[in-house]
């Protein structure tokens, strides 16, 4: 039967979290703020300390998440959006330090995963209708999908040059929708520091990352399940760690049966099937939070490869659910989980 449902949930992808932060605050003074940005939920909670000194960091941090948004959004009027424009004429563009920076990192992330991570087919999500807030549960045409994909924008295309960037191929259109969260979470944790926060957890839509403790323990968090409201399992989080998941439970529709989630495959132009949820853990580094958002993408896009795609990117902590719903889990992640929905799981090295 024809049929459709279209779904663009801002749910964490790391579920459980407004539960634990506040089951504790009875006991423990936590301070803790919620604001949407990024088109999702933000959650900053820091613990210890005085109000008004935990007000004045967050108050910080959305701020900056604000200018962040306002100045590399994909489709709405940014930076990013007149660099597009230039590239689309063939011509280039002087940008900020910090742009240039970022898409000199993208570039470098795309090459580690063999252009599975590619925030140059900002035209191929606009094509299948995920360039948006809103979205319908159509098909692209065929023709126009094919001549993207012949197309065949990449990173690196781009030619940057100090601030000035052009590219070799027009059809190259930026989204740094795979790497901003992750991004964000990095300014957000510099912010805090350099205020004199040291215990706190920041979670944008699910990329979380956690500054110190909560009080005598580590936070903990939860790893949504992709097909249960209910955390799959739970785990703790240390300093400066974080967390990122690719999902086809948040961004998708479904058409006649068939499920299409937002993470495309840049070599088919095709939501990708063989997983449900791909979750990594990034150790402590300055830019873990950059790492937890983009490395998720190209595992989950790898399938059954999935483990490759996680070694080229240093990280031994990482969770997928495959499409059939079995559970594979490094053996490094497993020893901190603590699973609440029974069930096998297969270890990986």
């Amino acid at each position: 039967m024809s049929g459709w449902r279209a779904v663009a949930a801002s749910c964490c992808a790391l579920g459980l979290m407004g539960a634990l932060l506040l089951a504790g605050c009875a006991r423990e003074k936590v301070f803790h703020r919620e604001s949407y940005v990024f088109g999702t939920r933000v959650d900053i909670s820091i613990h210890g300390g005085e109000r008004a000194r935990a007000d004045a960091a967050i108050s910080a941090v959305l701020r900056e998440f604000d200018r962040l948004h306002r100045a590399y959004h994909a489709w709405e009027p940014s930076e990013v959006t007149a660099l597009n424009e230039a590239l689309a004429r063939g011509e280039a563009r002087e940008v900020s330090p910090e742009l240039a920076a970022m898409l000199r990192d993208a570039q470098a992330l795309a090459a580690a995963s063999d252009g599975l991570f590619d925030p140059a087919m900002g035209a191929l999500i606009e094509l299948w209708g995920f360039h948006t807030d809103t979205f319908l549960p159509v098909r692209p045409d065929p023709a126009a999908l094919a001549a993207l994909k012949a197309a065949r924008p990449r990173m690196s295309d781009l030619v940057i040059d100090g601030r000035r960037v052009s590219s070799r191929n027009p059809a190259v259109r930026i989204d740094l929708g795979g790497y901003a969260k992750g991004y964000a979470l990095d300014r957000a944790a510099a912010i805090l520091r350099e205020a004199g926060i040291h215990d706190a957890l920041i979670n944008i839509g699910g990329n979380v990352m956690s500054l110190g403790r909560k009080g005598e323990r580590p936070w903990r968090v939860g790893i949504q399940h992709p097909r249960q409201p209910a955390p799959l399992a739970t785990m703790p989080l240390y300093d400066g760690e974080a967390v990122g998941t690719s999902g086809d439970y948040q961004r998708y529709f479904e058409l006649d049966g068939v499920r299409y989630a937002h993470v495309l495959d840049p070599r088919t132009g095709e939501p990708a099937h063989a997983t449900q949820a791909l979750t990594v853990l990034a150790r402590a580094n300055p830019h873990a939070g950059v790492l937890s958002d983009a490395a998720s993408k190209p595992a989950y896009l790898a399938g059954d490869a999935w483990r490759e795609q996680t070694r080229r990117f240093a990280i031994d902590h990482a969770l997928r659910v495959a499409a059939d719903g079995r559970i594979e889990v490094t053996r490094a992640l497993r020893a901190r989980l603590e699973f609440l929905v029974p069930d096998e799981v297969t270890l990986l090295d």
